[in-house]
């Protein structure tokens, strides 16, 4: 999941510094560098200078994007220094990400880092499975977590009797089996959809947040902005300023509703609860065609949507799905 978070990352920080780079000597963007410029004091820059430091960052984040996304396909074959690579490049790519809007490049990193903890850690360094991820507290014989070596001899076998032919067979202690309402392991692939829920409404919602406390704040800011992007936005749409705010509040809240029912969702089902993991799948469902069909005005989105398919993806399982069938909640 951490390779193929930094793969599809790295795809989407090239598509979105792509669409910077072919926009760099607009209007919108020169209008963006003065007033950088007029708000920032010591740097010594002009415009003309700025846009060329500006087109090098880009250029830069997009190259290391470009190789982060080979080395994340080598991580996947068990590569030890693509894992360093992607380490060293997670450095400039986080940094020079504060020119692209810095969540996607954020991402990348974040994901780099997690190949060195846990479960993926032991994998690439081919070393056995630390003991809070064995299943059933211990190693499977043949896992690719545990390094080769000879089978260790079966010790749950009964002890050998001796009795005369003809007889009857001594009575062997029987082990009772598991009762099929005890409690499973839970599942790795549901721990990253609640994983995946929690991280992208977790984000939405500081976003909404902070959008709606601004709008609370000082309307005529957001007023100021939209008119500078989109001047006939209101003549065009017939809309007066108090029908587009409504509508703005009415569309923050849907949101912010949205992110907090996948949250308790995700929580229903990490507790293994039926319910939680139908609700979730139909919510991630929902969410991954609406940022599906906004993703063509912006490419930020694609990274949502991408989040919803995979978490629908990953609750279908039949690993999952049996752990739901088989069992009480889980505490």
């Amino acid at each position: 999941m951490a390779a193929g978070m930094v793969i599809g990352g790295s795809v989407l920080v090239v598509v979105t510094v792509g669409e910077q780079l072919s926009a760099i000597n607009s209007l919108e963007t020169r209008r963006g560098v003065v007033e950088f410029l007029s708000t920032t004091s010591g740097t010594g820059l002009d415009v003309s200078q700025a846009l060329v430091l500006l087109r090098v960052a880009l250029m830069v984040v997009a190259g290391c994007a470009t190789a982060a996304a080979v080395l994340g396909y080598h991580v996947l074959k068990r590569s030890r220094p693509a894992r360093l690579g992607l380490s060293v490049l997670a450095v400039p790519l986080f940094l020079g990400g504060l020119a692209t809007g810095g969540f996607l490049t954020s991402l990348v990193a974040a994901s780099a880092m997690l190949l060195w903890i846990g479960p993926s850690k032991a994998w690439l360094d081919r070393t056995p499975l630390p003991e809070p991820y064995r299943p059933g507290g211990g190693q499977r014989q043949g896992s690719p977590w545990a390094p080769p070596g000879p089978t260790p001899p079966r010790t749950d076998l009964p002890p050998p009797h001796s009795w005369t032919f003809g007889a009857a067979p001594p009575e062997v202690e029987q082990t009772p089996p598991t009762p099929p309402g005890a409690p499973a392991r839970r599942p790795d692939a549901l721990v990253w959809a609640c994983v995946l829920t929690w991280s992208f409404s977790g984000i939405a919602l500081a976003l909404l947040g902070a959008s709606l406390t601004l709008l609370l704040a000082d309307s005529s800011l957001v007023w100021a902005e939209l008119d500078r992007q989109n001047p006939g936005l209101l003549a065009e749409s017939g809309l007066t300023r108090d029908d587009l705010l409504r509508t703005t509040y009415l569309t923050l809240g849907v949101a912010v509703s949205w992110a907090l029912v996948a949250i308790v969702l995700a929580v229903l089902a990490y507790r293994r609860r039926a319910a939680g993991r139908i609700g979730l799948v139909i919510c991630a469902g929902a969410a991954g065609v609406v940022c599906g069909v906004a993703s063509f005005g912006s490419a930020l989105l694609l990274a949502p949507a991408v989040a919803c398919v995979a978490t629908v993806v990953l609750l279908a399982r039949p690993d999952v799905r049996g752990w739901f069938a088989a069992g009480q909640p889980h505490p």
